[in-house]
């Protein structure tokens, strides 16, 4: 999750881009750098481990002027924090800056060491700019290697060059990370996102995917990268109140916070991931292959949507660590003086870390000797600071109370718990780890494809709007997305909703089903789906209207082919993540139809940080 600012005008840039940067210091914590060019059209660039204030020391000491330059905040992804690994990484005459992750960069990277190219750092940012530099040496243009170096990466990214050799130009490209571009009277800028610019413009153009936008001081040119054809988009104005700028153009915070998740996810997953080695750092979470070998039980605590995350893990803690698994409401946990001792690893969820139930649970856990441990969004949260490790999911900011982006960021960290201890434990062979995490790899793209074709779902929405009641029915780890599915209805659009292990259905809940009740059903091809296959035929006899969410195939047992929506397949740990994206849609659109507060909804805050 790293931050990006870029700059070309008229004016000095040095404290533009600085500032760009602070706006932006939530996307980066470990290492930044900036590279301007000077007066003489020479390159200068100055790079710093550790926060902001590092950096603004030591270019105290190293005076810097020129109107075309970069900058970058870095969460370590590829290689440790170091100077060495911090952005902008240069090669030739190219300085350059990267947010994302290049999946075949290994590849790249043999290939250029096979033609004699060496590399200083660990990234696979390192990768594009000597692919570049090399690129130049067999291309008839600068823009020409640039779509060349471009088209042959794989993965997630948005790049901003500067180059000694065109020192008038600015060149940037995205695909599946965000970048915009703010327009003044005699300037351009870039950024990751919208409050970087906000002191300076609220004229931005939003890039789109797989685009190049070259820059010069006197105008801007989009191109496609698929057929180098030309946009002309029309600037938007932008509000000056930050937050509401944030909104990118989308009518709500929840939705823009639902299109962000491929690249919530890739952030969380992509610091933690070694690409080429397929295996799993966890630095901060300081917990070693010996330490976790000592574990007996695990408790996981939470509250509301994280969780049900929790939940999900116990799933995959269990099949894959062959630990007992405990679940607890933060806001019960302490009530029933839970056993725990240094053999129990106490594991709390929170999106802002701030979660008063659950950072009273970490006081119990702490007090009584466990081994604590905190998944949470918010860098230097009092949960994060109390915990003895954390995983941070990389979300960003959520602004919308309804979480989204947070719940599928906490399966994916917990995801990376599960499949780490396993591994570190000698519990899950190198070969099938590997598997895991391509598995995990390929998960943002498979969400891309469902936001990409929800109409059926905004349909779905228009028909059971004015419905009153709704039941949620899943089994074995989709079981906890049916509640979540079913929270999320309730808690925007005030529909009453229930979400029940399916195998439960005949101790109660069937007394309720008939034309007035919709179902929605959760199935997943596997050793459960003949069970969700039964319990359809009951919900049918008794005149229950099924929307179904169905893996592979639409199947002409479960219903109408216009009730039922297809989900990529997965793996069984990963497919939880996908049945997410639509039931966060329906729920969205319900509520919007209805007319209700979609991202403020009554009664219901962001962060409970009150018992």
């Amino acid at each position: 999750m790293c931050g990006i600012v870029g700059y070309i005008g008229s004016g000095e840039c040095r404290d533009i881009l600085m500032n760009g940067l602070k706006r932006l210091e939530y996307r980066g914590y470990d290492s930044a750098g900036i590279a301007m060019l000077g007066a003489d059209r020479k390159l200068e660039i100055v790079r710093c481990q550790g926060k902001l204030m590092g950096l603004e020391c030591k270019l105290d000491g190293h005076p810097m002027a020129g109107s075309v330059g970069i900058a970058h905040t870095r969460w370590a992804t590829h290689g440790r924090p170091s100077e060495e690994n911090a952005h902008p990484h240069r090669s030739g005459p190219f300085a350059l800056v990267h947010n994302g992750i290049i999946e075949n960069y290994a590849i790249l990277k043999e290939e250029l060491q096979a033609k004699g190219i060496t590399f200083s750092s660990q990234t696979d940012t390192e990768v594009i700019v000597r692919l570049l530099d090399f690129e130049r040496q067999r291309s008839k243009s600068y823009a020409e290697a640039v779509r060349n170096t471009i088209r042959q990466l794989k993965g997630s990214y948005a790049v901003v060059i500067v180059n000694e050799d065109e020192p008038d130009q600015l060149v940037a490209a995205r695909k599946e990370s965000p970048l915009i571009l703010g327009l003044t009277d005699d300037s351009f800028l870039l950024a990751s996102d919208v409050p970087a610019i906000l002191p300076y413009t609220r004229k931005v153009v939003y890039l789109n995917d797989e685009e190049i936008v070259f820059l010069s001081r006197d105008g801007y040119r989009i191109e496609s990268l698929q057929d180098g054809s030309e946009r002309f988009p029309e600037p938007k104005i932008v509000d000056w109140n930050p937050v509401m700028a944030e909104k990118a153009g989308y009518k709500h915070f929840m939705l823009k916070e639902i299109y962000e998740q491929p690249r919530a996810v890739i952030d969380t997953f992509r610091s933690v991931v070694d690409l080429e080695s397929k295996s799993i750092r966890f630095p901060e979470l300081n917990l070693d292959a010996e330490a976790l070998k000592k574990i007996r039980k695990v408790c996981l605590v939470a509250c509301g949507t994280s969780y049900h995350a929790a939940l999900v893990s116990k799933y995959m803690i269990e099949a894959l660590c062959r630990v007992p698994v405990e679940v607890d409401l933060a806001s019960e946990f302490r009530s029933r003086d839970p056993v725990l001792d240094e053999s129990v690893l106490l594991v709390v969820i929170s999106q802002s870390g701030e979660t008063a139930d659950t950072r009273a649970a970490l006081k119990e856990g702490i007090d009584k000797g466990a081994q604590c441990r905190a998944i949470v969004n918010v860098v230097g949260s009092s949960i994060a600071r109390l915990a003895a490790g954390v995983i941070y999911t990389h979300a960003g900011p959520e602004i919308g109370v309804a979480s989204t982006k947070a719940f599928t960021t906490q399966l994916t960290a917990l995801y990376l718990l599960a499949l780490y201890w396993a591994t570190e434990a000698g519990k899950l062979p190198a070969d099938l780890a590997a598997r895991y995490v391509q598995d995990l790899v390929e998960l943002p793209g498979k969400m891309e494809k469902i936001l990409a074709d929800t109409e059926k779902v905004s349909l779905w929405a228009r028909k059971y709007m004015h419905y009153k009641d709704f039941l949620y029915l899943a089994r074995g780890p989709l079981y906890p997305i049916a509640l979540e599915g079913a929270l999320k209805l309730k808690e925007i659009s005030y529909i009453h909703a229930e979400g029940y292990a399916a195998g439960e259905m005949k101790h109660g809940p069937i007394a309720l089903i008939d034309e007035d009740m919709p179902v929605m059903v959760l199935l997943k091809h596997g050793p459960l789906y003949e069970k969700m296959i039964s319990n359809i035929q009951e919900v049918k006899a008794r005149d229950g209207q099924i929307l179904a969410l169905i893996e592979k195939n639409p199947d002409e047992i479960v219903g109408s082919a216009e009730n039922q929506f297809v989900i990529p397949e997965s793996s069984e740990w990963l497919s939880p993540v996908l049945f997410s994206v639509p039931l966060q849609l329906f729920a969205y659109h319900v509520a919007v139809l209805r007319g209700t507060d979609v991202d403020q909804p009554r009664n219901l805050a962001k962060s409970v940080t009150v018992e």
